[in-house]
Formats: structure tokens, C-alpha cells, sequence
């Protein structure tokens, strides 16, 4: 299967990731979606890491010093990479070795009693 091209709009690091999943591994069409998310999401990051490059870590507000907002975001938005990076479950290699990252189970299941 030929890979996707990158849809438009993606920046740097949402094609370099596109490519680098889109490419070499056949994904699903809700899988597609995802990934697409974690592209911009990728993206915006790199956005954010300006802004926090470019101002200060902590700035002044009428509460008195705070987080500059950006960095608060960017932590935000690297946990939702995060989480739609492992919901792909795309092999990680590791030394030569491939591995397929921990799946989590849900909190909640549904209890076999129930239906009966």
C-alpha cells in the first residue's frame, strides 16, 4: 500500500511525523484520523516552544508571578501527544529491538454478571 501523502497544513514536524508513520506501516481509516491529530498537535508544540523560547518561564500577572501560559499549554498539549502516540500502538524500536508499547486497560469494565 502506497503511503498518504502529508495533509495540507502540517508543518515541519507534523509531515516528518506523517511520513515516518503514514509510510511505513498500513493504518486504519480512525487510525488515520488520530495520527492526523498528533500531527498538528506535534506542530503546536513546536509553536509553543517558541513562544516559551522567546519569552520567559515566569511572568507577571495581577495575581502576582504565574507560569507564562504558553509553557502551562505546552505541557497540556504533550500529554495529548502522548496519548495519541501510544493509542496507535506503533512498534518502538529499542536497541534493535522492536517492541509494541504497554497497553492499558480501562478502569471501568464491563462485569460479565451484569448481562446475566
Amino acid at each position: 500500500m502506497a503511503a498518504q501523502r502529508a495533509p495540507l497544513g502540517l508543518k515541519i514536524s507534523g509531515k516528518r511525523l506523517w511520513n515516518r508513520v503514514a509510510g511505513p506501516f498500513e493504518l486504519e481509516q480512525h487510525e488515520m484520523s488520530v495520527l492526523l491529530q498528533a500531527c498538528r498537535t506535534a506542530d503546536l508544540l513546536d509553536r509553543l516552544q517558541t513562544v516559551i523560547d522567546e519569552g520567559e518561564v515566569i511572568v507577571s500577572s495581577s495575581q502576582g508571578p504565574r507560569a507564562n501560559p504558553a509553557a502551562v499549554e505546552f505541557r497540556q498539549q504533550a500529554l495529548t501527544f502522548a496519548k495519541l502516540m501510544a493509542s496507535l500502538r506503533i512498534p518502538v524500536e529499542d536497541d534493535g529491538d522492536v517492541r509494541i508499547p504497554q497497553q492499558r486497560s480501562s478502569v471501568r469494565r464491563a462485569s460479565l454478571s451484569a448481562t446475566k
